[in-house]
């Protein structure tokens, strides 16, 4: 009479796969390359290019100040608003309000 024994080999396939897959999951998610690591670096992409946005805009405001003020191009308005701001004076017309 021959007894049939369980095989444990598709049991311990059967663990391991399921182990792995668990593992690669996890990884996907949570680890260094996974989707929430994506989504934090996206998120510090978005800030620093609103940084970017910002200072070029400063930028480019001072290259249009340092255009106004060259010697090819003079605006005589800004350089008496900067004349007063600098040396505090003010014209006899106007009226200054704080």
């Amino acid at each position: 009479m021959t007894t049939k024994r369980p095989t444990i080999g598709p049991l311990i396939f059967f663990t391991i796969a399921v182990v792995l897959g668990a593992y690669f999951a996890f990884a996907a998610v949570q680890g260094r390359y996974g989707i929430l690591q994506r989504a934090q670096i996206e998120a510090e992409i978005d800030q620093k290019r609103a940084v970017r946005d910002n200072l070029r805009a400063q930028v480019d405001r001072m290259a249009n100040l340092t255009h106004r003020l060259s010697d090819n191009y003079l605006d005589l308005d800004l350089l008496d608003q900067q004349a007063r701001d600098i040396l505090g004076e003010m014209r006899s017309d106007e009226i200054v309000i704080r």
